[in-house]
């Protein structure tokens, strides 16, 4: 079951808070995080690879989708 976290709207550090409070709640779960900040891209990726998780951004419209999942080997 993927984990979405709507974190459009907020800035920085909201949407690590939220981002990293869904990964402890859902370790072994994949994790899509909506955001429309590049500063928050950035600093979501950083905490997700921190923890060992991968992280694929996509770009849609002024939008970006992480996916977070997997901890990675």
């Amino acid at each position: 079951m993927t984990i979405e976290v709507d974190v459009r709207g907020l800035s920085c550090p909201l949407p690590v808070v939220k981002t990293k409070k869904a990964i402890e709640e859902n370790p072994n779960e994949p994790i899509v995080v909506l955001i429309d900040s590049a500063v928050s891209v950035e600093n979501v990726s950083r905490l997700a690879r921190s923890k060992g998780y991968s992280v694929n951004v996509k770009q849609k419209g002024d939008e970006f989708h992480l996916l977070i999942e997997g901890k990675e080997a």
